[in-house]
């Protein structure tokens, strides 16, 4: 797999590395990027086999939210035959294995973890990435990893888990912090199986009966920057863990965009100036994508296959960033003048940065300039 396959003549500067379930855990948390959920019920096995969606890296297949309770059995029965086929089609060579995305469960309880996992397979296991857990609390989370080690051991397989925070208990001011501790206490202790840490925006609002509209970002909605906040504080320290952002829940789906028309430069410089660029729709993603990088996130959940190439092309790095990036970490201290002669590197201090804008660089690549962003995104599939 690897990432920009939409857009096969695209120029890098660096070209993005390619990666799958087995790709070292210290770049496979920058590559997921646009993650999308799918009902674990929905036929998707198809578009997998026929690549359908080119640009897609990582999808969820949900038994939570997006399936109703009454269907979870037939989900799961999905589920297991999707894995068994792609895992039977790359053994047979009927489909190449860089085209397989990586592939998530996400579970109801552990209840239901539990019954999934007593009928996966050897082989199913192989096609299958990793777990996500939703409403990851202090609580429950030390089942869920205890059961997915003894998942890990039993198959002599590398199956993540992704925990999702965004449970009541961090929505409130009171208990966010003991909640978001003890969160911490329990990803340390399983560290090599914790892949990335998800946040649920749409939960959180939920909490305060408030809803993002198109034309602002989560990061208006006080209550749920605030929880967002705080679990980059306590999570993202030091790189601790790489931190999606919250899903974008706008979409229109025009037959075809008419990205001749969009703008050649200064594509950030639009969007947070609220100029126009697509539609609505998609500049609401994008103008939070650019919020999302500026806090610390990485990639982010969707949930329609038209935002998948908008988020990874702005994961990309440009060539300033990525050689500010290289001379900070080849650096061993002091301060330089930065590329482009228009700041300074402090060595230190710049540090985590650096290693966080190089890995992003190996999993998306590095363009050029900003104006790079549209052209990299503007292609019609």
């Amino acid at each position: 797999m690897r990432h920009h396959r939409y857009n096969p003549g695209f120029k890098f500067v660096v070209e993005p590395e390619p990666f799958n379930k087995y790709t070292d855990r210290e770049l496979l948390q920058y590559c997921l990027g646009a993650t999308m959920y799918v009902p674990g019920f929905k036929d998707f096995t198809p578009k997998i086999l026929n690549n359908s969606i080119p640009g897609l890296t990582t999808i969820v297949l949900c038994f939570e939210d997006a399936c109703p309770e009454e269907k979870v059995p037939e989900a799961m029965k999905n589920v297991h035959y999707l894995l068994a086929t792609v895992t039977e089609a790359v053994e047979n060579g009927t489909l190449d294995v860089d085209k397989v995305p990586l592939i998530f469960v996400r579970i109801r309880n552990l209840a239901q973890f539990k019954a999934f996992g007593e009928k996966l397979t050897k082989q199913e296991v192989k096609a299958l990435c990793g777990i996500n857990f939703p409403k990851f609390t202090a609580e429950n989370g030390y089942e869920y990893y205890v059961y997915l080690q003894d998942l890990n051991d039993r198959f002599d397989e590398i199956l993540y888990g992704l925990p999702i925070i965004e449970d009541a208990e961090v929505a409130y001011k009171e208990t966010r912090m003991t909640e978001l501790i003890g969160i911490k206490k329990i990803l340390d202790k399983y560290r090599d199986l914790v892949l990335q840490v998800r946040v649920g925006g749409t939960d959180f609002s939920s909490v305060f009966g408030v809803r993002r509209g198109v034309d602002y970002s989560i990061y208006d909605i006080m209550m749920v920057r605030e929880c967002l906040s705080d679990i980059i504080n306590v999570c993202g320290r030091n790189n601790d863990y790489v931190i999606s952002g919250p899903v974008w829940e706008f979409f229109r789906v025009p037959k075809e965009l008419m990205f001749e028309e969009l703008p050649h430069h200064g594509i950030e410089d639009y969007l947070m100036k609220r100029l126009p660029i697509v539609n609505n729709e998609i500049d609401g993603l994008l103008r939070e994508v650019i919020l999302d990088k500026a806090n610390g996130f990485v990639g982010r959940t969707v949930i329609h296959p038209t935002h998948v190439k908008f988020v990874n092309a702005l994961m990309a790095v440009t060539k300033e960033e990525y050689d500010d990036a290289c001379q900070i970490l080849g650096t061993g201290g002091g301060v330089v003048k930065g590329f482009g002669g228009n700041k300074m590197n402090e060595i230190k201090p710049h540090t985590n940065w650096a290693k966080k804008v190089y890995n992003r660089a190996r999993a998306f690549g590095v363009i050029e300039n900003e104006s790079a962003y549209v052209k990299l995104f503007a292609v019609n599939e």
